[in-house]
């Protein structure tokens, strides 16, 4: 077995998109700070967290001024700067396109996450040689009782219904190997889910237990509207098999089609005389309709996700510190 301390400890990325930060980077980063120096897991791996990119993504709060004290205080954190607000999904992919270690761990800014835990994520990914370690909540998130069951069961309807993968894994808390994270950064398009995108590419996904803590004393930014918003994304972003339920669902019905015609015909030699039938003639009319529209809204839906691609719509652009370009430093900076 080759001795641990012979070996390069493992260099990592840490990425946090940055809302709502102002009240909770600073514990965050304190927490951070004993993984910068090199630290021994329980496996034994030697680690460093070589880097810290915070992310910005032109919150409500001022935490663009917390990331400059604590990049001024920190020589390895790395503000990233995004144009104006993309949303959460967007804001990591800039983060892990703007990192250079071996892994990139994404957590949240609120302290739910716990980094304590990126050894054991580690741990997992050298024991079972994966490239995607998904920290697997060992208690209830807390969000809810709603909340929660919605969440579950989106999964599982994205996992057994549109082709989603390992959707009952998704968390926002994960160990990505480096070029792998790196890649699917560069290629992923607008709108494009990032777990899907990962599920893409990595060859083994696993799972680490951990236990997750409140939301930093503030409530989610994330309203049931947007919620089904992101819900909605995943699906589409899942692949093709949506239009395969729509073709199927087609199918069916041109069957049934075949089936009553067939009826109607037995009923037509057999009575002599075929029913009025209106009510039924009404029902399927109203029925196939419906089917024929949702099946338009969906297709219409891929169309849309095809578009903003073709058209270069980027998911992000990445510009320098407001503070230091030419509309000059916020007033608000200048008092303090």
């Amino acid at each position: 077995m080759t001795d641990p301390s012979a070996v390069s400890p493992h260099s990592i990325s840490v990425v946090i998109p940055v809302y709502q930060g102002e009240l909770t980077l600073h514990g965050v980063i304190a927490e951070i700070l004993p993984l910068v120096e090199v630290f021994t897991t329980a496996d034994g791996n030697t680690a460093r967290v070589e880097e810290v990119i915070l992310s910005y993504d032109r919150g409500p709060d001022r935490s663009d001024r917390v990331i400059r004290e604590l990049a001024t205080q920190y020589t390895w954190i790395k503000p990233v700067w995004l144009s104006r607000n993309y949303g959460q999904h967007a804001a990591t992919l800039a983060g892990i396109a703007s990192t250079g270690g071996d892994w990139i761990v994404t957590i949240d800014e609120d302290g739910q996450h716990d980094p304590s835990y990126i050894g054991a994520l580690l741990d997992v990914a050298m024991r079972e040689r994966a490239d995607l370690v998904y920290a697997e909540p060992a208690n209830k998130p807390p969000h809810g009782l709603v909340r929660n069951a919605a969440s579950r069961t989106s999964k599982r309807l994205l996992e057994s219904l549109f082709d989603g993968g390992k959707a009952s894994h998704f968390n926002s808390f994960r160990l990505i190997l480096g070029e792998i994270g790196r890649s699917v950064a560069a290629y992923a398009g607008t709108g494009v889910y990032l777990d899907v995108a990962l599920g893409w590419v990595a060859a083994r996904v696993k799972t680490a237990p951990v236990v997750l803590r409140e939301e930093g004393g503030r409530p989610s930014g994330y309203s049931y509207r947007r919620l089904f918003g992101h819900f909605w994304r995943m699906v589409l972003t899942s692949g093709t098999r949506g239009l395969r339920l729509v073709t199927a669902t087609g199918v069916l019905f041109f069957v049934g089609g075949i089936l009553f015609a067939l009826y109607l015909i037995v009923v037509r030699f057999a009575a002599g005389d075929i029913p009025q039938g209106w009510t039924s003639q009404m029902v399927l009319t109203a029925v196939g309709t419906g089917v024929i529209l949702v099946s338009l809204g969906i297709v219409a839906e891929y169309l849309g996700v095809a578009v903003n691609a073709a058209l270069g719509r980027p998911s992000y652009l990445i510009v320098r510190d407001p503070a230091h370009g030419p509309l000059g430093p916020d007033d608000r900076d200048i008092d303090s």
